[in-house]
Protein backbone atom coordinates (compact mmCIF):
# COMPACT_ATOMS: atom_id res chain seq x y z
CA UNK A 1 0.00 0.00 0.00
CA UNK A 2 2.65 2.22 0.92
CA UNK A 3 4.93 1.56 -2.66
CA UNK A 4 1.05 2.69 -4.29
CA UNK A 5 0.65 5.76 -2.54
CA UNK A 6 4.49 6.33 -3.64
CA UNK A 7 4.00 5.68 -7.20
CA UNK A 8 1.00 8.13 -7.33
CA UNK A 9 2.70 10.83 -5.29
CA UNK A 10 5.33 10.42 -7.88
CA UNK A 11 3.08 10.85 -10.63
CA UNK A 12 1.41 13.26 -9.99
CA UNK A 13 4.39 15.33 -8.92
CA UNK A 14 5.52 14.25 -12.78
CA UNK A 15 1.88 15.64 -14.34
CA UNK A 16 2.13 19.11 -11.86
CA UNK A 17 5.80 19.83 -13.65
CA UNK A 18 4.91 18.70 -17.19
CA UNK A 19 1.89 20.86 -16.59
CA UNK A 20 3.52 24.05 -15.58
CA UNK A 21 6.26 23.54 -18.36
CA UNK A 22 4.25 22.74 -20.78
CA UNK A 23 2.19 26.24 -20.78
CA UNK A 24 5.47 28.27 -20.49
CA UNK A 25 5.87 29.08 -16.78
CA UNK A 26 9.03 30.07 -15.26
CA UNK A 27 10.98 30.98 -12.46
CA UNK A 28 11.63 34.75 -12.46
CA UNK A 29 15.21 35.19 -12.07
CA UNK A 30 17.37 38.18 -12.71
CA UNK A 31 17.61 40.20 -15.88
CA UNK A 32 20.14 39.19 -18.51
CA UNK A 33 22.37 41.98 -19.48
CA UNK A 34 23.39 42.26 -23.34
CA UNK A 35 27.09 40.92 -23.43
CA UNK A 36 28.49 44.47 -23.26
CA UNK A 37 27.12 45.04 -20.21
CA UNK A 38 28.67 42.39 -18.26
CA UNK A 39 31.32 44.74 -17.32
CA UNK A 40 30.50 48.33 -16.29
CA UNK A 41 31.91 51.24 -14.09
CA UNK A 42 29.10 52.45 -12.53
CA UNK A 43 29.55 56.27 -11.54
CA UNK A 44 27.25 58.60 -9.65
CA UNK A 45 26.85 61.90 -8.55
CA UNK A 46 26.55 60.79 -4.77
CA UNK A 47 28.38 57.54 -4.71
CA UNK A 48 27.61 57.27 -1.04
CA UNK A 49 23.81 57.70 -1.81
CA UNK A 50 21.49 54.44 -0.92
CA UNK A 51 20.37 54.63 -4.20
CA UNK A 52 23.76 53.98 -5.68
CA UNK A 53 24.45 51.13 -2.97
CA UNK A 54 21.09 49.78 -4.01
CA UNK A 55 22.31 49.71 -7.76
CA UNK A 56 25.68 48.36 -7.36
CA UNK A 57 23.98 45.18 -5.58
CA UNK A 58 21.52 44.65 -7.97
CA UNK A 59 24.77 44.70 -10.96
CA UNK A 60 26.70 42.39 -8.73
CA UNK A 61 23.57 39.70 -8.06
CA UNK A 62 23.13 40.08 -11.64
CA UNK A 63 26.62 38.41 -12.44
CA UNK A 64 27.81 42.11 -13.56
CA UNK A 65 31.56 42.92 -13.32
CA UNK A 66 32.25 46.35 -12.04
CA UNK A 67 35.34 47.76 -13.30
CA UNK A 68 37.55 50.69 -13.52
CA UNK A 69 37.09 53.25 -16.27
CA UNK A 70 38.12 52.09 -19.91
CA UNK A 71 37.14 52.77 -23.39
CA UNK A 72 36.42 48.92 -23.32
CA UNK A 73 33.98 48.82 -20.70
CA UNK A 74 30.24 50.62 -20.54
CA UNK A 75 29.80 53.18 -18.16
CA UNK A 76 26.45 53.79 -16.27
CA UNK A 77 26.33 57.44 -14.43
CA UNK A 78 23.51 57.80 -12.14
CA UNK A 79 22.30 61.40 -11.57
CA UNK A 80 21.33 62.82 -8.32
CA UNK A 81 18.06 60.72 -7.11
CA UNK A 82 15.39 63.35 -5.72
CA UNK A 83 12.58 62.65 -3.58
CA UNK A 84 9.42 65.15 -3.68
CA UNK A 85 6.41 65.59 -1.52
CA UNK A 86 3.14 67.14 -2.78
CA UNK A 87 0.00 67.07 -0.64
CA UNK A 88 -2.75 65.58 -1.38
CA UNK A 89 -5.39 65.77 1.14
CA UNK A 90 -5.67 67.71 4.29
CA UNK A 91 -7.55 66.77 7.99
CA UNK A 92 -10.34 68.90 9.10
CA UNK A 93 -8.13 70.84 11.12
CA UNK A 94 -5.73 72.28 8.24
CA UNK A 95 -3.39 69.24 9.31
CA UNK A 96 -1.45 67.30 5.80
CA UNK A 97 -3.81 63.81 5.91
CA UNK A 98 -1.85 62.32 2.73
CA UNK A 99 1.14 63.14 0.87
CA UNK A 100 2.14 61.98 -2.75
CA UNK A 101 5.74 60.70 -3.11
CA UNK A 102 7.43 61.08 -6.38
CA UNK A 103 10.72 59.66 -6.95
CA UNK A 104 12.90 60.82 -9.62
CA UNK A 105 15.67 59.23 -11.22
CA UNK A 106 17.87 59.51 -13.94
CA UNK A 107 20.73 57.77 -16.04
CA UNK A 108 22.88 57.52 -18.81
CA UNK A 109 24.61 54.41 -20.40
CA UNK A 110 27.97 55.00 -22.55
CA UNK A 111 28.44 51.92 -24.21
CA UNK A 112 31.86 51.34 -26.57
CA UNK A 113 31.58 52.55 -29.98
CA UNK A 114 27.67 53.81 -29.46
CA UNK A 115 25.90 56.60 -28.70
CA UNK A 116 24.73 57.65 -25.32
CA UNK A 117 21.78 56.54 -23.97
CA UNK A 118 20.00 58.93 -21.36
CA UNK A 119 16.78 57.40 -19.18
CA UNK A 120 14.61 58.80 -16.61
CA UNK A 121 12.05 57.79 -14.69
CA UNK A 122 9.33 58.69 -11.73
CA UNK A 123 8.10 56.21 -8.76
CA UNK A 124 5.14 57.61 -7.13
CA UNK A 125 3.86 56.40 -3.97
CA UNK A 126 0.90 57.65 -2.20
CA UNK A 127 1.67 58.05 2.28
CA UNK A 128 -1.19 58.90 5.00
CA UNK A 129 0.34 60.46 7.45
CA UNK A 130 -1.17 60.36 11.13
CA UNK A 131 -0.09 63.44 13.61
CA UNK A 132 -0.84 61.07 16.34
CA UNK A 133 1.54 58.26 15.16
CA UNK A 134 4.38 60.36 14.25
CA UNK A 135 7.33 57.61 15.55
CA UNK A 136 5.28 54.84 13.28
CA UNK A 137 4.73 56.90 10.78
CA UNK A 138 8.14 58.37 10.53
CA UNK A 139 9.67 54.41 10.58
CA UNK A 140 6.97 53.80 7.67
CA UNK A 141 8.06 56.50 5.80
CA UNK A 142 11.77 55.94 5.80
CA UNK A 143 10.77 51.99 5.03
CA UNK A 144 8.37 53.37 1.90
CA UNK A 145 11.75 55.33 0.68
CA UNK A 146 14.01 52.31 0.97
CA UNK A 147 11.43 49.96 -1.05
CA UNK A 148 11.22 52.89 -3.64
CA UNK A 149 14.98 52.79 -3.86
CA UNK A 150 15.07 49.12 -4.17
CA UNK A 151 12.42 49.00 -6.97
CA UNK A 152 14.40 52.01 -8.71
CA UNK A 153 17.60 50.14 -8.94
CA UNK A 154 15.48 46.92 -9.99
CA UNK A 155 14.27 49.47 -12.69
CA UNK A 156 17.13 50.35 -14.38
CA UNK A 157 18.91 47.04 -14.34
CA UNK A 158 15.25 46.19 -16.83
CA UNK A 159 15.92 48.91 -18.70
CA UNK A 160 19.93 48.37 -19.33
CA UNK A 161 18.53 44.50 -20.31
CA UNK A 162 16.18 45.86 -23.31
CA UNK A 163 18.97 47.95 -24.68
Amino acid sequence: MAAFNAIKNGLALVLVCFLLTSCGFHLKKASSLPDDLKQITLIGDDEKSALFSALKSELIASDVKLVAASKKSAQLYLFKDQLERQTLSLFQNGQVAEYELTYSVAFVINRPNAEPIEKRFELYRNYQDDPDNALAKAKELALLISEIRQQASRRILRELSQL
